[in-house]
């Protein structure tokens, strides 16, 4: 079994001063109309704009000088792409990004900005995986997996190190899942803390893979459609490490709507003043549907990140 607290405190210690400690922000308005202490980890804040920064530099950070020679590769539907090619750029390393043919062009381009190579597959983040992972075996290069490491999971988890660190005792912490690193990571951590902290994952509906695999028993392989919170969206690797994970700390599931998405990215938009994406405004909303559950309650929201395409903010502040 692995020591996936022991990842955490290892990952703390490698990647401090390469990360930002990112605000825990109370939400007063938030907390005033659920009747809950909210509050908000900002990890739109973070390096590359998402908490994805974290276990990619710490991934990156633990390669031999060989593996580092080798080349990296890793697929993303963007923000983990970004964070790769800002670590890789941290030590003059080349990589490869493999992308859904439907990536944010925000996402695209913070990528390419950040210096990595580009190379589309697909429409599914799961199969733009599986057509990465092939392509790192057939040519013996370094395969940086977006969630399916514990060194990458470890690296994630960090956030719960300050969250424990800026907060006396949290009762529930909502998170969006995709692949599972992030919520894998932070649930490990504090529930080594904070036993009795309720761990709530978040899906769109529209891309629910890890929350209906959890509740099949399998990793399901089912299809996603477009969905507001692409940070989350697509499919997962068969064997993932995550899975067993989320099954065993994950301790509620919360499903949510595009609009329910789209209207906790204007309200939070309005109310914070900051840029947050589809995936963060997930978390939101899967809180905002369950509030009253958490009445009296310290609550934390992790704000993922930040990267949301132009495009699709304007579809959402302004729809036709």
């Amino acid at each position: 079994m692995i020591d996936i607290v022991n990842e955490v405190k290892q990952a703390n210690k490698r990647i401090q001063g390469h990360i930002r400690k990112t605000y825990l922000e109370h939400s007063a308005s938030y907390s005033e109309k659920n009747g809950a202490d909210v509050f908000f980890k900002l990890e739109n804040l973070q390096h590359t704009g998402s908490f994805k920064a974290r276990g990619a530099l710490n991934k990156i950070l633990s390669l031999s000088e060989k593996e580092r020679a080798r080349g990296v590769v890793t697929a993303s539907s963007g923000n983990h792409g970004a964070a790769t090619s800002f670590a890789l750029s941290q030590i003059d390393c080349s990589g490869i990004v493999f992308l859904p043919e439907n990536a944010s062009p925000a996402k695209i381009d913070a990528i390419r900005r950040l210096g990595a190579e580009i190379r589309f597959h697909g429409t599914d983040s799961g199969k733009t995986e599986l057509a990465a992972i092939e392509f790192a075996r057939k040519n013996n290069r370094t395969w940086v997996s977006p969630y399916n490491d514990a060194t990458i999971i470890g690296g994630q988890g960090t956030i719960g190190i300050e969250l424990v660190a800026q907060h006396e005792k949290l009762d529930a912490v909502f998170i969006a899942v995709g692949g599972g690193g992030l919520i894998s990571g932070v649930s490990s951590y504090l529930k080594s803390v904070w036993p009795d902290v309720k761990m709530i994952g978040v899906s769109p509906e529209n891309s629910a893979v890890m929350m209906k695999s959890v509740e099949a028993g399998e990793i399901l392989d089912i299809p996603s459609l477009d969905t507001l919170s692409d940070g989350s969206a697509g499919g997962i690797e068969p064997g993932t490490i995550t899975f067993p994970l989320a099954c065993d700390l994950v301790d509620q599931w919360v499903s949510v709507s595009e609009d329910e998405i789209a209207t906790e990215l204007k309200d939070f938009m309005g109310l914070h003043h900051q840029m947050i994406e589809g995936a963060a405004a997930a978390a939101i909303a899967g809180f905002t549907k369950t509030a009253a559950q958490w009445k009296g309650k310290s609550v934390a929201i992790v704000i993922c990140g930040a990267n949301i395409s132009l495009e699709k903010l304007v579809n959402v502040l302004a729809p036709e």
